[in-house]
């Protein structure tokens, strides 16, 4: 066994092995994606940006039960309600705070009527942290433009929830 060790350093075998994986890759193909113009596809379980749901006839999904605010490690969450003539309740205030967001994913997992989900969107970046404290409106407009893509996710991932 020491006699083989002597043999790999003398002759630098190492080195030899470690070459022939580079030039191996040297001629191959290389896969590189034009980024702006072009876009990788994400997995159905991709989270990304936040946002607010809304039933179909327009009514907002939060029933504010405050589960993802309990259930937040980083406590980016925080929800004020009050309750409707009709006795239900409903938020007024809810606010993600992204810079402290860790996109877990278990705010999603908590909730019981899939109002807040992590969207597809993930080029939200700003040079401004006060911009990525996002308001419940801001929330809700994020839901409105991904519906079409949020719904078709959480279709394709419905079999393992």
């Amino acid at each position: 066994m020491k006699l083989w060790h002597i043999i790999r350093q003398f002759f630098l075998l190492d080195m030899i092995q470690g070459f022939s994986v580079t030039l191996k890759n040297l001629f191959k193909p290389k896969f590189t994606m034009n980024y702006p113009l072009e876009k990788t596809l994400t997995s159905p379980r991709f989270r990304g940006e936040h946002a607010l749901r809304r039933y179909p006839n327009g009514e907002e999904r939060c029933i504010a039960c405050k589960l993802c605010e309990a259930v937040c490690p980083a406590q980016a969450i925080t929800i004020e309600a009050e309750a409707r003539e009709d006795g239900s309740r409903r938020t007024t205030r809810y606010d993600i705070d992204m810079v402290k967001c860790i996109y877990c994913g278990l705010c999603e997992e908590a909730c019981p009527v899939d109002a807040i989900v992590e969207g597809p969107n993930f080029e939200f970046a700003t040079d401004d942290r006060s911009k990525l404290i996002y308001d419940k409106d801001k929330l809700l407009q994020n839901g409105e433009d991904f519906e079409i893509r949020i719904a078709e996710r959480l279709q394709k991932d419905a079999p393992y929830r």
